[in-house]
């Protein structure tokens, strides 16, 4: 079990199995990075919910024990790491180290509201994900140093409607009402609550608030610095990623106002998977 355990923490970006993410995030093309930030992970952590559901229980207190120490050590070197970033795509990618931390939370509470929020979680996450690694392939105006944050100076005003865009994935990723990454961050750390692990939320919490700083970080620089020399030329988009980019924000926030049915089907699928 500790061997499976250490696969999958592998391939969600557990701490101290991260290593690979920030490089391999920043070297790919950013359409795979999403990808493998959004859609590999999502697979992943579903098997892992499946394997947790209904094999860890029988280690008992022992197994919990291990999650709720990763969980924390994602979450916290995700987030401290983040805070040192430049690159607005490696920035993304240990920011996708510490979601990975926020999800395992409702795998450490260890009952239906637990996997229910974790799954809701994956499903936002993937929305916000997208769209944020999305707009910002869109404004680098190359692939290699092209997502330095200083490339993001006054591109709020330049272009309102991409820095719009990309505020609203930023505010939602960290954790702010009334979005969807609110409302996904709010059932994953009250299932923690009810279960007991209080200290284990209260960490979660603190760790939320420390991310709100590097993701405010590129608004901050699109809306209040001035641009040095000529703004380049954001790629224009085709039909497909417009409609992409459109859903995933409506998602955002659809999905942060009303947010029942998805964490009903959700109750629904963890339900079937226990009987």
């Amino acid at each position: 079990m500790g061997l499976l355990l250490v696969g999958f923490a592998f391939k969600v970006s557990l701490v101290p199995f991260h290593m690979w993410t920030p490089d391999a995030y920043q070297g790919a093309p950013t359409l795979v990075t999403a990808f493998m930030a959004a859609g590999v992970k999502a697979a992943a952590f579903a098997a892992l919910l499946r394997v947790t559901l209904l094999t860890f229980p029988a280690l008992g207190p022992v197994m919990t024990n291990i999650l709720w120490v990763l969980a924390f050590l994602t979450m916290t070197v995700g987030n401290l790491s983040a805070l040192l970033q430049d690159n607005v795509k490696r920035m993304l990618a240990y920011s996708s180290i510490a979601h990975a931390g926020y999800i395992l939370v409702g795998f450490v509470s260890g009952d239906v509201a637990g996997a229910q929020a974790a799954l809701f979680y994956l499903l936002v996450y993937a929305f916000m994900n997208l769209g944020a690694f999305g707009v910002a392939m869109l404004l680098a105006h190359k692939e290699d140093d092209g997502y330095d944050i200083g490339n993001f100076k006054g591109i709020g005003f330049r272009y309102p409607a991409l820095g719009a865009l990309l505020t609203l994935f930023l505010v939602s990723l960290a954790g702010i009402p009334p979005t969807a990454g609110f409302i996904g961050k709010f059932y994953l750390f009250s299932a923690a609550v009810k279960n007991g692990y209080i200290w284990l939320a209260v960490l979660g919490v603190l760790n939320s608030a420390v991310s709100v700083y590097y993701y405010l970080r590129p608004v901050v620089y699109m809306y209040m610095l001035p641009a040095q020399g000529e703004i380049p030329v954001p790629r224009p988009p085709r039909t497909a990623f417009s409609l992409a980019l459109c859903i995933s924000a409506a998602a955002t926030l659809v999905l942060g106002i009303a947010p029942r049915s998805v964490l009903a089907f959700a109750e629904r699928s963890i339900l079937s998977l226990l009987m």
